[in-house]
């Protein structure tokens, strides 16, 4: 609950969207609290509400239950002390750097004259002395993310909130930003008095931030929170910001779960229909390798996203991906290949399709897929009734990318293919794909 101290206050947020007759949950039950002088970052994986909390607290966005307290009076409508920094750069192209950062002040009501100075001052702050006069297609990623900070700025924001703002730069340019933000809120060189970010960088989260909110999704809780008591400039390479990643990366990756509960039910069935994770098995193939090549068959998590090239997101997602097919364990931020993993990781490419194959005929989404293309005459299935069924348990977006990773699964094991020229999905047979009426008798087989 909130209180006198809090900058900004979230009581008991709902966020309910409805596909049908059925209610789904972006964000079920988020209380939470941001006070001054506070580095606040929101981690968690794709679709937990994490962009769907910063529309919500800068007015963007009503939630659908709940209430959001500004300095104790309740939010309504967009909120004047608030503003936001996308991760794509949202510039105006035909504007110079000068005029983008001017169209803020102006929508504010100063002065030209006024509007001038505060514009040079903000871009001399930000590092862009000299750029004025450019356009944003003269300008790197990272300078023109620069304008970007300086536009949200102009309007001395109390609470700045920040969307993946790094996410769409080059590494060494989000680098060199994350420090100059840092060097601008630890010198109060800039007017804000709390930060929110949003990030799937556990590192750049640990980095920034004083505090970190850990969520999750299906629906978007807030699990836990942990207190970042780091002195900056912050080590990268220090023991105790390591220990603080790996247990970040442990909330996140949780730990494996019976093997019912963790396959969940088919759509239409009792209990929960878990959705897949949207990755790709030849991606999942070269974890298990990068893992198998560990002593003891066993990884910290955290330290295979800098391995792999990847970001934690996409990491989280082949965790769970291996969880599902039985091919690891996760416990205490740590992978461990099963003895199937480990068989997995050293058979030959037609072995993995094999083992593979036995796996996913297990998952109740493909089962379920499957089934309904045994029960059709011609065995295939138009992908909008498909997409129509499933999106009595998922929301249209979901159910969309649940067929996509479920294309690629059943590509790769040849259980099922698609065509995707007439969107229809079909049993392998004899590998060939089957006649399509008014095709002349050819078949399109995609594999």
């Amino acid at each position: 609950m909130a209180t006198n101290g809090d900058l900004l206050a979230l009581e008991h947020v709902n966020q309910v969207y409805t596909s049908g007759e059925r209610p789904f949950f972006a964000i079920q039950d988020v209380s939470l609290a941001l006070r001054e002088g506070e580095f606040v970052t929101l981690v968690g994986p794709s679709g937990c509400g994490k962009s769907t909390l910063l529309r919500i607290i800068t007015g963007l966005q009503r939630p659908s239950e709940g209430r959001v307290l500004y300095r104790g009076q309740p939010l309504r409508g967009i909120n004047p002390h608030a503003t936001i920094v996308f991760q794509t750069f949202a510039l105006f192209p035909w504007l110079t750097v000068l005029q983008n950062v001017d169209v803020a002040l102006k929508a504010r009501g100063l002065p030209p004259t006024l509007r001038t100075a505060r514009a040079l001052d903000l871009l001399d702050r930000v590092g862009l002395d000299g750029f004025e006069g450019a356009y944003p297609r003269e300008l790197s990623g990272g300078m023109r993310q620069k304008v970007g900070f300086a536009r949200a700025m102009a309007v001395d924001p109390e609470l700045l909130c920040l969307d993946e703002p790094f996410s769409a730069l080059d590494v060494l340019s989000a680098e060199a930003l994350r420090g100059e933000l840092l060097e601008l809120w630890t010198t109060g060189k800039i007017p804000t008095r709390a930060i929110l970010m949003v990030t799937h960088n556990i590192e750049e989260a640990v980095f920034m931030a004083d505090r970190i909110v850990v969520m999750q999704k299906d629906p978007g809780l807030v699990v836990t929170e942990r207190q970042v008591h780091l002195h900056h400039p912050r080590q990268r390479k220090a023991p105790e910001f390591l220990e603080m990643v790996d247990r970040v990366y442990a909330t996140l990756a949780g730990q494996t779960e019976p093997e019912h509960i963790e396959l969940g039910s088919a759509p239409g069935e009792p209990g929960r229909t878990r959705p897949l994770p949207h990755t790709t098995i030849t991606d999942l193939a070269g974890l298990l390798e990068q893992v198998a090549n560990k002593p003891g068959d066993r990884a910290d998590i955290y330290r295979l996203a800098e391995e792999l090239g990847i970001d934690s997101d996409h990491l989280l997602r082949l965790t769970e991906a291996a969880e599902l097919l039985g091919f690891a364990t996760i416990t205490g931020g740590d992978i461990a290949l099963t003895p199937l993993g480990e068989t997995f990781a050293e058979a030959s490419i037609l072995a993995r399709k094999e083992i593979c194959a036995t796996r996913i005929r297990r998952v109740p989404l493909v089962r379920w897929l499957l089934s309904m293309l045994q029960a059709t005459h011609e065995k295939r299935l138009e992908r909008g009734v498909a997409q129509t069924a499933l999106e009595l348990d998922f929301p249209p977006e979901v159910a969309a990318r649940q067929l996509e990773t479920i294309v690629d699964w059943g590509r790769y094991t040849e259980l099922l293919a698609y065509d995707d020229t007439r969107d229809y999905f079909y049993l392998e047979a004899a590998g060939a794909a089957p006649t399509i009426p008014g095709n002349s008798g050819t078949a399109v087989h995609e594999k």
